[in-house]
């Protein structure tokens, strides 16, 4: 009896620390998504610092745009800026980008539509991808080292109908990634924060995104060389950009196509 007594004391308490477990590493982990967030806030702070002196009307604009009446005040606000102190707001620029990125804060839109105005079109593309793919990456490593627990505690049958999908297509994830990032299917901070969840590797995902985010990007950035005209993001989309993009889509599972027709000829 004594003997039985004593193992039930054991199992109950193992079982009180098998929960109090998981609350001590959330809270670490949250802790550390704060440090994480302090340092970012503190690199900004460095890059503002960096700015040249701004007259005092001006300095209401220096601000995350949240609409396309504070991406035109900001776009031309930098641009008065661009070509004396270049260096400065390119890396203004690409901080802030990656910064919206990683904490999957809304504005990277707005950025890129900011980026077809400052800047020629060879140069606006690839700085978008490169932001794009190291914000996201860096949320995904955020996600890894801190997310894990929220994602499947907040969106588990979310992640659950993702991984599904992803398991099925596992030996084609780039492509998938491909599709994932040309099409609106599937919100960007949700792929960002799921994918180290479901095991999708993170060189397959930075690559992934890189390139994906290419085609969305050219409509933005081409909306941007008119960003005078624009009253909403909806006037940056168009009828020839959507079956654009449609297409991209398409040539991006078309390996899979491809591959899976001649797997079952040889079967």
């Amino acid at each position: 009896m004594k003997d039985k007594t004593l193992e039930y004391s054991q199992i109950r308490e193992a079982n009180h620390t098998d929960r109090l477990a998981p609350t001590g590493s959330t809270r670490r982990a949250l802790l550390i998504l704060a440090l994480i967030f302090v340092g970012a806030l503190v690199a900004l702070a460095a890059v503002y610092s960096s700015f040249p002196q701004l007259e005092e009307h001006e300095l209401q604009h220096i601000k995350l745009p949240r609409n396309i009446e504070d991406a035109k005040n900001l776009g031309q606000l930098l641009h008065r800026y661009k070509d004396k102190y270049f260096y400065q707001v390119l890396l203004g620029y690409f901080v802030v980008f990656i910064f919206l990125q990683t904490f999957a804060i809304p504005g990277s839109i707005f950025l890129s539509i900011i980026s077809g105005f400052l800047y020629p079109f060879v140069l606006a593309l690839p700085l978008v991808c490169l932001c794009s793919a190291l914000g996201a990456s860096f949320c995904y490593l955020l996600s890894y080292m801190v997310g894990r627990r929220i994602v499947q505690r907040y969106f588990p049958q979310r992640a659950a109908d993702w991984k599904s999908h992803v398991d099925r297509h596992r030996e084609h994830l780039f492509n998938y990634m491909l599709f994932l990032r040309i099409t609106p299917f599937l919100p960007n901070w949700f792929i960002n924060i799921t994918s180290p969840v479901i095991d999708v590797p993170l060189f397959t995902f930075f690559f992934g995104t890189a390139l994906g985010v290419a085609p969305p990007s050219f409509v933005f950035i081409q909306a941007g060389t008119t960003l005078h005209k624009l009253t909403s993001t909806s006037e940056a989309w168009s009828w020839t950009n959507v079956v654009l993009l449609g297409i991209f889509a398409l040539v991006a599972l078309l390996p899979v196509l491809f591959k899976k027709q001649l797997r079952t000829k040889l079967d």
